[in-house]
C-alpha cells in the first residue's frame, strides 16, 4: 500500500497514488506530494510543503511550512528530463526553503543526514551536502557545490557554483564564497578570507589539544608563512603528519577552482 496505515495525512493534503508514504509519517494541511516520491518512516511535513516528482526523503525528516523539495533546476540548460533529489535521515529543513533536483538526465542533488537547514534559502541543482552541517537563514548555495560534514554556513552567505566547503569549516555571515575553503578553518569578510581555526566547532567535535596544535601549525604555514602553496603543503605533511592534516592536504591538492588564499 503506497500510504502506510499508520501515516497521518491531513484531509486537505494531496498525495499522488504513485507516492510511497512510510510508517508514522505526518503530512499537514494543503501539502502536495507528487508521483514518484518516497517519504521515509517518522517524517513530518508541515502545512503547504510541496514535494515534487523524483524526490526521496529518508526517515525522521522534519520539513517546515512553505518548503518546496525537488524543484526544477534554475538552469537554462535543463531539458526537463528525469533527475533526482535524495535526502537522508534526520534532517531539519525550516520554513520557505527550496532545493532543486539535478540538471543532467539521471543526475542528482544529495543531502546527507542530520543537517539543520534554516529558513528562506536555496540549495541548487547537483549539490552534495554532507552530514551534520548547519546552513543558516538566507544562505544561497549555487549548483554543483560540495559541502563536507559538519561545516557551518552562516546567514546570508552566497556560494558560487562548483565551490567546495571543507569539513568543520565555518563561514561568517554575508560572506561571498568564490573559491574552495579548506577544512577546519574560519572564513569571513565580504570577499572571503581565512581568519584562523574554527576553534568552537573543533572543540565541539571532540578535537583534542594535539589535534588543534597540529592544525594551528598547518594554518600558519598555509596562510602566514609566505610560502608558495606546494612548498607549504610539503612542510605541513612533514611537520604535522596527522589524520586530520592528511585530509586537509588532500582537500587542497584536489581543488580545481583553487583555495581561498591571499
Amino acid at each position: 500500500m503506497p500510504i502506510d496505515p499508520s501515516a497521518q495525512v491531513a484531509p486537505t493534503a494531496r498525495v499522488h497514488p504513485g507516492a510511497v508514504i512510510g510508517p508514522g509519517v505526518i503530512i499537514g494541511d494543503f501539502a502536495m506530494i507528487e508521483d514518484d516520491v518516497i517519504i521515509g518512516a517518522g517524517s513530518r511535513l508541515e502545512p503547504y510543503v510541496y514535494v515534487k516528482r523524483w524526490t526521496t526523503l529518508g526517515e525522521r525528516n522534519q520539513i517546515s511550512a512553505g518548503t518546496v523539495l525537488g524543484t526544477d533546476p534554475l538552469d537554462k540548460g535543463f531539458s526537463g528530463a528525469r533527475s533526482f533529489l535524495k535526502i537522508g535521515n534526520g534532517n531539519i529543513i525550516r520554513e520557505h526553503y527550496t532545493i532543486s533536483r539535478g540538471t543532467e538526465p539521471e543526475s542528482e542533488t544529495v543531502i546527507g543526514d542530520e543537517n539543520y537547514i534554516m529558513t528562506s534559502g536555496h540549495i541548487a541543482h547537483n549539490c552534495r551536502i554532507g552530514n551534520r552541517t548547519v546552513i543558516a537563514s538566507c544562505a544561497l548555495v549555487a549548483g554543483y557545490v560540495d559541502v563536507e560534514d559538519q561545516a557551518f554556513i552562516s546567514g546570508g552567505v552566497v556560494i558560487h557554483q562548483f565551490s567546495r566547503i571543507g569539513r568543520l569549516a565555518m563561514i561568517g555571515g554575508n560572506t561571498r564564497v568564490n573559491s574552495d575553503l579548506p577544512p577546519f578553518f574560519l572564513y569571513t569578510d565580504f570577499n572571503v578570507a581565512a581568519h584562523g581555526l574554527n576553534l568552537v566547532g573543533l572543540k565541539r567535535a571532540g578535537f583534542g589539544e594535539d589535534d588543534i596544535k597540529a592544525l594551528k601549525t598547518a594554518y600558519r604555514l598555509l596562510y602566514r608563512s609566505g610560502l608558495k602553496l606546494e612548498d607549504a603543503l610539503r612542510r605541513i605533511e612533514t611537520e604535522v603528519p596527522t589524520e586530520h592534516i592528511r585530509h586537509l592536504v588532500a582537500f587542497i591538492r584536489s581543488s580545481k577552482r583553487g583555495i581561498c588564499r591571499e
